[in-house]
């Protein structure tokens, strides 16, 4: 089928959204996606008609409790969960990474090995690392491959020892784009009998996820990566977090999911978080499946990667073109199914935040600097402080505005190169 593009786009009211009769191209949605109007909706009408704390008895609270339940089956379906009580809604991925790696803690000892990927986001680092100085736990650092740009099978094989209680992998890099090979590197640790924990917040926008079919024992993503509100999500898997003692109130919950999540949920936020998942169940029945909701999100992925990628590959194609222009991820057109569309490049001897400044002064919205994937530039010697320029795609963007993207960015390399002259 042909990717019904202007259908998607007037879904998201900010696409047509103009500053000083500037129209506005979205390229920063590595950092966070826009919203479809039903998302919006959502969560205005729950704040409008079913505010209440949860409990009680009278209309309201039972309204909201639906709420919070409904958003909990959602992500079920999402991400291919046996049930929606191996699914913690929380504030964001960071605080929820954190809350589990101290949860986690209390099965660990002094030497246990945990193993970490110099690929991650600091968000799927720094709680492990700081877990790691408290228990005195040893950290083994798992680099990626700069010519396949992924964690390769070997490398994670040579760190495994009888030691190893955890590792901390990420689906797709937030900075280069590359997709890990998680079910075979997530069989690999198992076998060792490590835990496995998935960051998944760059790859879920993209691709459809099941958790079941890839064996780890936690994935986690965010809500506003994939077109829905500020919201973190972790799958458990059913028998190891049934085992575990989370940090909670003494009076609160001991049901599951409720004893990971800590006090008051974000109700409204989970009604934005059902609409969100919901919108990809439209996409997929546009797209012509009739079946369940996880069957028509299954389509809607399908659609939107066929759309995406010829959009990345024109990307990396027209940047390509820049003398001096290093792409740090995977460029070959025969492993475009092996990366998400990020796209992150540095020009010798301009700064990226120049470079970003000048784009977004024509209304490119696009971003420069490490974007928290501090172990990616430190291994690949980029100055932490310069960073990269960071170009994000997700199907609401259109050919004609990569094509506008190219011009600029080839417009305001040239023009920096002129001024250095």
């Amino acid at each position: 089928m042909n990717f019904p593009i202007e259908a998607v786009r007037e879904r998201f009211p900010a696409l047509s959204l103009t500053d000083k009769g500037r129209r506005r191209i979205y390229l920063d949605n590595p950092a966070g996606t826009q919203v479809p109007r039903t998302v919006a909706d959502a969560v205005a009408r729950c704040l409008l008609t079913t505010n209440a704390n949860l409990g009680g008895f009278f209309e309201t609270t039972v309204a909201a409790q639906e709420v919070v339940d409904d958003a909990h089956e959602a992500m079920a379906d999402f991400l291919g969960a046996a049930s929606p009580e191996e699914i913690i809604i929380g504030a964001n991925m960071t605080t929820l990474t954190y809350h589990m790696s101290r949860t986690l803690g209390r099965t660990m000892k002094p030497g246990d090995e945990i193993i970490l990927t110099r690929m991650d986001h600091e968000g799927n680092v720094s709680p492990w690392l700081q877990l790691a100085e408290d228990l005195g736990l040893v950290v083994r650092w798992l680099p990626f491959d700069e010519q396949s740009w992924q964690v390769e099978e070997a490398t994670l094989q040579s760190l495994l020892s009888e030691k190893t209680r955890l590792l901390a992998l990420n689906y797709a890099s937030n900075l280069t784009g590359s997709i890990n090979r998680v079910k075979a590197l997530t069989g690999i640790a198992k076998s060792a009998g490590a835990l496995v924990y998935v960051d998944a917040v760059q790859f879920a926008p993209h691709g459809l996820i099941d958790v079941q079919d890839l064996g780890c024992d936690f994935l986690i993503c965010s809500a506003y990566k994939f077109f829905g509100p500020h919201m973190g999500i972790l799958w458990g898997r059913r028998p190891v977090i049934d085992a575990l003692k989370p940090y909670k109130c003494r009076c609160s919950s001991n049901a599951l999911p409720e004893r990971f999540e800590l006090g008051t949920p974000q109700i409204e936020l989970m009604a934005g978080l059902s609409a969100a998942v919901d919108y990809f169940a439209d996409l997929g029945a546009v797209a012509g499946e009739g079946g369940s909701r996880r069957r028509k999100i299954a389509r809607a992925f399908e659609a939107a990667i066929a759309y995406e990628n010829p959009l990345a590959q024109r990307l990396i194609d027209g940047l390509s073109d820049i003398s001096g222009l290093t792409i740090h991820g995977i460029t070959d057109p025969a492993r475009l199914g092996e990366r998400v569309p990020t796209v992150s490049f540095t020009v010798d001897g301009v700064d990226p935040e120049t470079i970003a400044r000048q784009v977004n002064a024509e209304n490119i919205f696009l971003w420069s600097g490490h974007n928290y994937a501090w172990e990616i530039v430190h291994q690949l010697g980029i100055p932490a402080g310069e960073g990269v320029v960071r170009i994000g795609i997700a199907h609401y963007n259109t050919a004609a505005e990569i094509d506008e993207t190219l011009e600029s960015v080839h417009r305001v390399i040239a023009m920096l190169r002129q001024q250095r002259s």
